[in-house]
Order: C-alpha cells, then structure tokens, then sequence
C-alpha cells in the first residue's frame, strides 16, 4: 500500500502549506484582475481622465491579452525552470504594474500598465495551479484546485467591496494603490515558506534538493516521483500525440469560451446590469454577490469533481451558467436578480477552474505545467475578446444582447468539454497508484 493510500498525515500538513500559500497569492491575482471591471464605473466618471466605453473595453483587452501571454509564456518556463520562481515573479510584476496604474496621468499609460499586470497575472495562475495539484492527495485533487480558486473569487468579492466603499470616497486610484501592498507585505513571506516544486526537481535530476525539501517537511519522494515520458519538460509536442491531440484542441476551445464569459462578465457586468435599469450602487453589488456565489459553487463543485469526475461536473455547470447568464437580461425584481446573480457565479467561475482542474489530470507532471499554461493561454484569447466585445455593446446600447452572446459562449464550452475523451496514454502514474481516484 503506498503513502497516497494510507493518506499519510505529513504529506497532508504538507499540501495544506502549499494551499495556503497559493491561495493567498490567487486572492491578490484576482484581486487585481477583478479590480479593474469593480473600478470602470468610477473611472468612466471621471471626466479629467477622459476614458470612453469603447477605450475601457480595449483596455480590459489589453488586460487580458497580457494574461495571454503570461500564460502561454510561463507554461514552457515553468516546466523548465520551476513553479516557485514563477509564482514570485508573477507577484512582483502585478503589484509593480498596479502602482503604475494609480499613478497614471493617461488613459493611455493606463492602458500599459494593465498590460504588463496581465503579463505577472497570466504566469502565476497556471504555476500555482501546477504546484497545487503536484502536492495534493489524489483523492483530493479537484477540491483542493477549487479550494485555491475560490481565493480568485474572493478577491473579486473583496474587489466589488472596496469599489463600493472607497472610491466613492476616495477615488478609484486608492484601489490601485493597495494592489501594491503584497510586495511589501506577502512576497517576503511566500519567499521563506512556499518550497518548490518536488515533482519538479526529481524531473530536473535534483534529487538532492528534493530529497532535502522531503525531509524537512518528513514526506516520502515516492509520491512525487514523475512518471517516465519520452517527452522533454515543457514539451508542446507532448499536447499533441495521437493519443492526446483532440483532446488538447477541445479543452482550447472550451478554455476560450469559458474565459470569454468569465472575463466579459466581470468586466462588464456593473455597467450591463446599470444598462438594464438598475443604479449604480445596485449594479456594482451585483459584482460582488457573483463573486460571493462563486466562492460557494468551487467548495461543492470541488466535492461533485472528486466523485464523479471533473469532465461531467463541468458539462453540467456551462450548461447552468447559460442559463443564468441568459436570464439576467430580463429585468426581475431586485430580490430574485439577487438569486440569479449568485448561483449564476456558483456555476461560471468553478466551471471555467474544472477545465484547468481536467486538464491536470489529463496530462503527466513533467507537462502539467505547459498544457496548464496553454489551456489557460489559448483561452485567453476569449478573455482579450470578451470584454472588447462587451464595450461595443454596451457603447452600442445593446447590454440585453450582451447577455446572449455570453450564454451561448457557456454553452460552446459545455459542448467542447462534452466531446473530450481521456486518452490512456496520459493518465499520470501518481493517479494510477491510487485506484479509488476518478476524474
């Protein structure tokens, strides 16, 4: 019987540490990510920084294809250098360009130094993902990815709160201000307490820096082993084996649609819900009560992923996120909006987190970290296109149809994830110790 089995107690303590440490650096990411749609109310009021809709929704583009590259970049890197150094450059470069963004003097200076916050945010996301599952127990793989992503809702929640409560005060270059804090504040503590990545470094033939990070937290290297792959670490080849290839294509297309309807909501949700009637200290809490269900969908989506698998879990919730998305057009009484608002995040944002918590298990450790990253980079695409697509209608008065458009982006996901069928030739050798594990 092998530690995974007998669920041993170190290696417990031992994830929980690296939970920890990723879910706070997921709260500053979505923090930073949300903060930008919690914030576009107050900057479009602005009349000194002269910011239009149209040039709002570029730059929540910009954001994004950022992200694009970030992830797609980091994917490669951080099979090849490692999780950790990732993850700390991510935090440097997103803290660095939100103070940047307080001290714009432009909408065009604005505009960059969201970029380069979509560059830190798109590289750490991924990598803490990688580095979460590699230290989970099999039989808690999905809900400890759902664990850490409920942190990405948090600070969205925490995003719309402070958008509610100090920009009208304060103003909206307050907010960017404490997107800086964690530099100073997190990044120190990260450093010293979150290790790298043991899979990681066995990969790499370091065994003795594995072996040492083995012994201090007194875990076996058996778990961490990395099964044996004729592919190089970080290998784009190893997404596209015959036995691999559609699959990698499906979870692009479902990655698309599902960032297209994450990103285009978050962005856009505010103004669209103050297009359909409701004012603006309504519309701006509608933010934080997505962000509020979203939280709660990833704890029992995790649960639902851990026994029936991540695959049906996902179809199911697309399918729901329609649904939802599609009815906020309707103008209901505030109370059931309310209602609608929070299941519809309970399914959106923890549907998108089971793509990334499938393509986990798809793939063997020494390219979990590049599908990761590209999974999450191609989708990016729809991230850039969501909230481009989303200020040409708002700007067009067409908020109402904006709700459709985004419905049928969750349902394009719930098909692509519906046709994705596990090839046996990825099935990593950790899962196949543990029989009782279903993805």
């Amino acid at each position: 019987m092998s530690v995974w089995e007998q669920r041993d107690p170190a290696v417990g303590r031992l994830s929980i540490r690296v939970i920890a440490l990723c879910w706070v650096l997921v709260l500053l990411d979505g923090l930073d990510l949300f903060v930008y749609g919690a914030t576009l109310p107050g900057v479009l009021a602005d009349e000194g920084f002269g910011l239009t809709a149209v040039t709002g929704g570029t730059i929540g583009s910009l954001t994004t294809f950022g992200m694009l590259l970030g992830a797609l970049g980091s994917g490669i890197v951080t099979d090849r250098i490692g999780r950790r150094k990732i993850i700390l450059t991510g935090v440097v470069v997103f803290s660095l360009a939100s103070a940047a963004c307080a001290m714009a003097p432009s909408a065009e200076v604005f505009g960059a130094a969201r970029f380069v916050a979509g560059v830190g945010l798109g590289g750490l996301l991924p990598s803490a993902i990688a580095m979460v599952m590699e230290y989970a127990p099999p039989w808690r793989k999905n809900l400890s990815v759902t664990i850490v992503m409920t942190a990405h809702q948090a600070g969205g929640a925490i995003a719309g709160a402070l958008a509610m409560s100090v920009v009208e005060s304060l103003g909206w270059r307050s907010v960017y201000w404490l997107g800086a804090v964690p530099l100073l504040v997190v990044l120190p503590v990260v450093y010293l307490m979150l290790p790298e990545s043991v899979t990681y470094l066995l990969a790499r033939g370091k065994r003795a820096r594995a072996q040492a990070i083995a012994g201090r937290h007194r875990v076996a290297l058996e778990p961490f082993e990395p099964e044996r792959t004729e592919q190089k670490p970080g290998s784009l080849r190893a997404l596209f084996t015959s036995s691999a290839a559609l699959t990698t294509i499906l979870f692009w297309i479902a990655s698309f649609g599902g960032l297209l309807l994450v990103y285009g909501v978050n962005t856009w949700l505010p103004t669209m819900m103050r297009g359909n009637g409701y004012h603006l200290g309504s519309a701006v809490s509608f933010l934080l009560v997505i962000n509020v269900g979203g939280i709660a969908g990833m704890l029992v989506a995790g649960r639902l992923a851990d026994r029936f698998g991540a695959r049906p879990v996902a179809i199911l919730w697309f399918a729901l996120t329609a649904v939802g998305v599609g009815l906020l057009a309707i103008r209901m009484p505030l109370p059931l909006t309310y209602v609608v608002v929070f299941l519809t995040g309970g399914w959106l944002f923890s549907a998108q987190t089971l793509i990334y918590s499938s393509v986990g298990a798809y793939y063997p450790a020494g390219v979990r970290a590049t599908a990761l990253g590209w999974v999450s980079g191609i989708g990016r695409f729809g991230a850039v296109f969501g909230p481009w697509l989303g200020g040409i209608l708002v700007a067009s008065r067409l908020s109402g149809l904006g709700f459709a458009v985004f419905a049928v982006a969750g349902l394009l996901s719930a098909a692509m994830v519906a046709l994705v069928r596990r090839p046996a030739a990825a099935v990593d050798a950790v899962e196949r110790r543990s029989p009782g594990h279903v993805v």
